[in-house]
């Protein structure tokens, strides 16, 4: 359908893998910290996906860096035994990379956390470029750290599409000028990322493949 396409841009968390548990846990541990007893899992779900500067400043703008720091410190102890796979994403990137796809990371996590979790899932060596919330002044939906990324990769935006699970990648993509595809296994729920009117939704990650050209192994 779109051959034209060479280049594709996922998301981390949420999308490639999950990380839902672990961000959470993450969230739940930190507000207890401060606000004991006022937050619980389904309060805390709409904080996914921005970065946690925007999230926290939000909620106590003289201690954000207090809290991310809180939440980063539970974040990385709990990391490995937190994060999971999701199914079909290692063979998909696998056969995009084999067939000479250009793939990149854009995520609104930091670069080292990016590394940890690309590390633990094996899927580290199909990426040729991994933008982090270090990499940029401003986070998606700002189109910066797509820029970044494609022109790292030597892309343009009508060759690429953003892939995620959540608002800002669409909106990010969209504002970039590239496709874009959300993930039906968002934690937010298909229907509210169908709302942002991605160009495809994908019900599982091999789903990319024939929208790129690529017949399904």
């Amino acid at each position: 359908m779109n051959n034209k396409i060479n280049t594709i841009l996922f998301d981390l968390d949420g999308t490639l893998i999950n990380t839902n548990e672990l961000i959470i846990s993450s969230f739940l541990h930190t507000l207890e910290c401060y606000y004991p007893g006022r937050y619980k899992r389904e309060d805390v779900i709409p904080f996914m996906g921005p970065s946690l500067y925007e999230t926290f400043s939000s909620i106590n703008l003289e201690k954000t860096e207090e809290m991310v720091h809180t939440y980063r410190e539970y974040n990385i102890a709990n990391h490995d035994s937190l994060v999971k796979e999701f199914e079909g994403v290692f063979e998909t990137v696998q056969t995009l990379k084999e067939k000479g796809f250009k793939l990149g990371i854009v995520s609104t996590k930091m670069y080292d956390v990016i590394l940890k979790g690309l590390n633990l899932t094996n899927l580290h060596s199909f990426f040729d470029c991994i933008i982090g919330l270090d990499h940029v002044e401003k986070p998606k939906p700002d189109p910066e750290a797509i820029y970044k990324a494609l022109d790292l990769l030597n892309s343009s935006h009508d060759e690429a599409i953003m892939v995620g699970d959540n608002y800002h990648d669409i909106l990010g993509g969209k504002n970039a000028g590239t496709k874009t595809a959300g993930v039906s296994w968002s934690i937010k729920g298909k229907e509210y990322l169908q709302s942002f009117n991605p160009d495809f939704m994908l019900n599982h990650m091999s789903d990319l493949l024939p929208i790129l050209g690529v017949e399904k192994q």
